[in-house]
């Protein structure tokens, strides 16, 4: 992508004031970043943790985690934080916040858009919270592999769940999350009524009713990196995953996935810091580097997770746009998930979940 002149000695600009502002990053004392492992975690090790690096000499160690407070819990009520931020999900960021085990973090450390749009106009909606402030959008898709279809190939949500039409192993994350808002789905419910549906008792029957159907043909994984290997080994036939991880293995590792868009759950992930962490002003500093609009729009290169800036858009490359998750294409039955739904029902969605996984 070619820069106006204007628009270059803006962005050189910004980058020389980062580089002042965040030289005086507190000595040389790491931090630890925490994420979801495998493309995701490596897309920020490359856009955000080596160019902090560079720029102001605090290492990064990097840890990987499979979601969820208990913890950043754990380490608060102990007293002993090891962790200096967490990737999370919106409804944990909220719900971290509600229960004080997370520190506010005041937006007044974010740099403004590169044309000066104030933060709070430059991010999507929702990607700024009390305690969060959010990196990505990305979304739970399901795929299947190209070399083991012959004939009709699944293109709906409906065909995840008929296994008379398409026999064989489904690979489902091991949450309630999604996996009940796609049972809904799959079962008939419009995408605008799935949360009115499942806040009844009647809906949450409903989708464990359907959940059922497939139960016997299902592989549970747990770490995002685990949907693009059973596929790969043949274990499933198709499988939920994490729209970059697929796209990681399709476009950088060769695989003949098929991605299908029908019924994507989309989400956010943010930064949050644990309640108590060591060495906050290098934190701010990192969050503040990372979520600035050239970061963002760096990110894309490595996995196709849509930018949490709108200014970051401009710097992405033309062949990665088809690919995300909020592109109009693969927007037209789609869902968002609905953190507030989650922040409330969580705990007691875990439990019935869980119950009904040890049910026979």
């Amino acid at each position: 992508m070619k820069l106006s002149g204007r628009m270059w000695i803006t962005l050189c600009g910004v980058v020389a004031l980062s580089a002042v502002t965040l030289g005086t990053a507190v000595a040389q004392d790491a931090l630890t970043i925490v994420s979801w492992g495998g493309a995701y975690a490596k897309s920020q090790v490359e856009a955000y943790h080596k160019p902090f690096t560079e720029m102001t000499g605090v290492k990064i160690l990097s840890e990987d985690y499979n979601g969820g407070l208990a913890q950043i819990k754990a380490q608060v009520e102990s007293g002993n934080v090891t962790w200096s931020v967490v990737d999370v999900e919106l409804s944990d960021a909220l719900r971290g916040c509600e229960e004080g085990i997370l520190e506010p973090i005041p937006t007044s450390i974010l740099p403004s858009a590169p044309d000066g749009t104030p933060v709070d106009q430059d991010f999507i909606p929702g990607m700024l919270q009390e305690c969060a402030v959010g990196t990505i959008v990305w979304a739970t898709v399901f795929a299947f592999n190209g070399d083991k279809f012959e004939g009709d190939k699944p293109t709906t949500l409906k065909d995840f769940f008929d296994t008379k039409k398409f026999p064989g192993k489904r690979g489902l994350r091991k949450s309630p999350r999604v996996t009940l808002e796609w049972a809904l789905m799959a079962d008939g419910v419009p995408a605008d009524q799935v949360y009115e549906v499942l806040s009844t008792e009647a809906g949450v029957a409903r989708a464990f009713a359907k959940l059922d159907t497939i139960k016997a043909d299902t592989v549970w994984w747990e770490a995002g990196a685990q949907p693009p290997q059973l596929l790969a080994d043949g274990e499933v036939v198709m499988t939920s995953a994490y729209n970059g991880r697929l796209y990681n293995a399709v476009f950088k590792e060769g695989k003949n996935f098929v991605i299908v868009w029908d019924g994507q759950v989309w989400d956010q992930d943010l930064w949050v810091i644990p309640k108590g962490a060591k060495n906050l002003k290098a934190i701010h500093q990192f969050i503040a580097f990372s979520t600035d609009t050239q970061r963002l729009a760096d990110q894309t290169k490595y996995i196709s997770y849509g930018p949490g800036r709108r200014s970051s858009m401009k710097l992405v490359g033309d062949d990665v746009k088809p690919h995300l998750p909020t592109e109009q294409k693969n927007f037209k039955n789609a869902l968002q998930n609905n953190f507030e739904w989650w922040a409330d029902n969580n705990d007691e969605m875990n439990e019935r979940f869980v119950a009904w996984l040890a049910k026979k």
